[in-house]
């Protein structure tokens, strides 16, 4: 008598577990390739946040929508600013330099009396527009 055909081996499926078998098999392959392309297909984060740029453009326009009504507490408002504006985390050179212009220029406005403070106001202003030349509203 010979051993294999005694026993069967137990990796090969006989009869109809077989074709089972190969069933469940591409089941597990079908479910794994669905789950790889549903991953592919997920947004990136500058989808869904924007450019680095962007991202950043939104925190300056986030803390400048903080604080005092700017109409009717100019000097509040600026004075409010100053440090938000100066504790950011800016990337980009460009808008990195416009902000610290721009918290410089608050600063100053804020501590500023008669003539000093209507320099300090235009300077205020052109650092804004600055500001909104990289970032458009940013600083409205």
């Amino acid at each position: 008598m010979h051993l294999t055909s005694r026993y069967p081996r137990p990796w090969r499926a006989r009869g109809p577990a077989r074709p089972l078998t190969l069933l469940a098999a591409g089941a597990v392959a079908a479910a794994s390739l669905a789950a790889c392309s549903s991953a592919a297909a997920a947004p990136s984060s500058t989808a869904l946040y924007g450019t680095a740029i962007k991202q950043q453009c939104t925190a300056v326009a986030d803390v400048l929508s903080d604080g005092p009504d700017p109409d009717a507490d100019p000097v509040g408002y600026a004075e409010a600013q100053v440090l938000p504006l100066r504790q950011l985390k800016i990337a980009d050179t460009a808008l990195r330099g416009a902000v610290q212009q721009l918290a410089t220029a608050y600063q100053a406005y804020s501590t500023a009396t008669g003539a000093a403070g209507t320099v300090a106001a235009l300077r205020s202003s052109t650092a804004e527009a600055a500001v909104n030349a990289i970032c458009p509203g940013a600083a409205n």
